[in-house]
């Protein structure tokens, strides 16, 4: 039925493809919450957790490296009403930064202040690479804890 859509994808990899793409938005200024479709995922017992968790992680971590662009090459528009993310926290996330330098970047993945802790990142051209590295292991960690959680294998 949803053959058009899918393009003859097979159901099992159109699953693990929805939840790279909403990983990704999450990690963006769009409203998506990736961590209830690999609740869902795992629960569902359909799918394999390592490959959930490695595709969730890696599309959340290529959605904070857009935001890390967007902070490098489009900081100076940061006060217009379109900039993804307001510029006080912006300001409050530089603070993070400057306190607490490039660790704080293992924090990518928290609310409210992840978002603009990737762009304040771009902004003061932190090293793309070790942005992608440090940003990935907070998101994987992250993940790799729900995944626990969700199999019962925590606690």
């Amino acid at each position: 039925m949803l053959d058009w859509f899918t393009g003859g994808m097979e159901p099992g990899l159109w699953a693990y493809w929805s939840l790279f793409l909403v990983s990704f938005l999450a990690a963006t200024i769009l409203p998506a919450q990736s961590e209830f479709l690999l609740v869902g995922l795992l629960a569902g017992g359909h799918h394999d957790p390592v490959l959930l968790t490695i595709v969730a992680s890696a599309g959340n971590t290529l959605g904070s490296c857009v935001n890390w662009a967007a902070g490098r090459w489009l900081r100076h528009f940061s006060g217009r009403r379109w900039f993804p993310v307001p510029e006080k926290a912006l300001l409050k996330a530089e603070a993070v930064f400057v306190r607490w330098g490039l660790p704080s970047l293992l924090l990518a993945w928290t609310p409210f202040l992840g978002d603009p802790l990737t762009v304040v990142a771009g902004s003061l051209r932190v090293n793309f690479w070790l942005f992608t590295l440090l940003v990935g292991i907070g998101k994987a960690a992250r993940y790799v804890v729900l995944t626990l959680a969700t199999l019962g294998w925590l606690g």
